[in-house]
């Protein structure tokens, strides 16, 4: 299985998929015009890295903005990773957000009620 690199634009985030070393990275915004044409090839693709996927699965979550359109995708990205990590495949999902950025860190909370998999917040402390 190949590795997935997309770099960030204005308005998608950068996407890293490695599958040999089990660590997925969304970093940016995340305001497509069509969430679907985007978010589907990627959803395909951690659907299939998990018929042989690493003993642990790391996600980091980056995002700085994310429309509701994204929304939708993220939840079915992580419905996906929450069905494989009840199925035995260990994942990990690391959740990084602004100090000051109380609505994406309410968006990982809501997430990680959503799903059943560790889930821990990391803060980014603003530069003085």
């Amino acid at each position: 299985m190949k590795p997935i690199s997309i770099h960030a634009t204005f308005n998608t985030p950068a996407i890293k998929l490695n599958p040999q070393e089990g660590h997925f990275l969304l970093e940016g915004r995340s305001i497509p015009e069509d969430p679907g044409l985007f978010y589907e090839p990627i959803l395909n693709w951690v659907d299939d890295y998990f018929d042989n996927p690493t003993s642990l699965t790391h996600i980091i979550i980056k995002l700085e903005y994310v429309n509701s359109g994204s929304s939708k995708y993220l939840l079915e990205f992580f419905r996906i990773i929450d069905k494989n990590h009840q199925d035995g495949k260990h994942c990990k999902i690391t959740w990084y957000y602004e100090e000051e950025d109380e609505a994406i860190q309410d968006l990982g909370e809501h997430y990680q009620n959503t799903i059943d998999v560790p889930f821990e917040f990391k803060i980014i402390k603003e530069e003085e």
